[in-house]
């Protein structure tokens, strides 16, 4: 089959955004993107919907940005507090992972946070406070901190051996 030109309906992450024609193998077009509903083959009829396609893609995207962005404030700032067991040199057993974070952050902010959009390369395997990241789109990303502190200990605890790390 070659390749096809198709106009997505919808945004394609690896591909583009909605209302775009782009040039793309013909198996992908017919096996992926046409069964989903993501493109149709650019015909002269599909092309005069393409304006259509993109302006509805286009305030679609700006109200997405605008609750990320929403979304941000809420998070941005945020304090967790986490306990753990941990050992001497003031390594956990175990770790805190995206999904805790996750879990304790969609209560903390009263909506679903996706694990899956903190940027954490491995779990946080060490008592302190820790700088976490979410993207919650492409261009919205918000930072906000993570305490792991021992059982009985409270945010002040958390700072406090920050500061005797820092002065080590």
């Amino acid at each position: 089959m070659g390749r096809v030109k198709v106009l997505l309906t919808k945004d394609v992450a690896e591909l583009g955004q909605a209302g775009n024609v782009y040039n793309v193998a013909g198996g992908y077009a017919r096996n992926y993107l046409m069964p989903r509903g993501l493109a149709v083959l650019a015909t002269r009829g599909a092309l005069k919907q393409a304006e259509e396609i993109k302006a509805v893609a286009t305030r679609r995207r700006a109200r997405e940005r605008a609750n990320a962005e929403a979304q941000a404030q809420m998070i941005a700032n945020r304090k967790l507090l986490f306990t753990a067991n941990a050992g001497e040199n003031d390594r956990l057993y175990g770790s805190v992972t995206t999904t805790d974070i996750a879990a304790k952050l969609s209560a903390s902010v009263g909506f679903e946070v996706d694990r899956r959009r903190i940027e954490l390369e491995h779990g946080i395997r060490d008592l302190g406070i820790h700088e976490v990241s979410i993207r919650l789109m492409p261009e919205v990303t918000v930072s906000f901190q993570v305490a792991v502190v021992r059982e009985g200990e409270d945010w002040a605890a958390a700072e406090a051996r920050r500061a005797a790390k820092a002065a080590r």
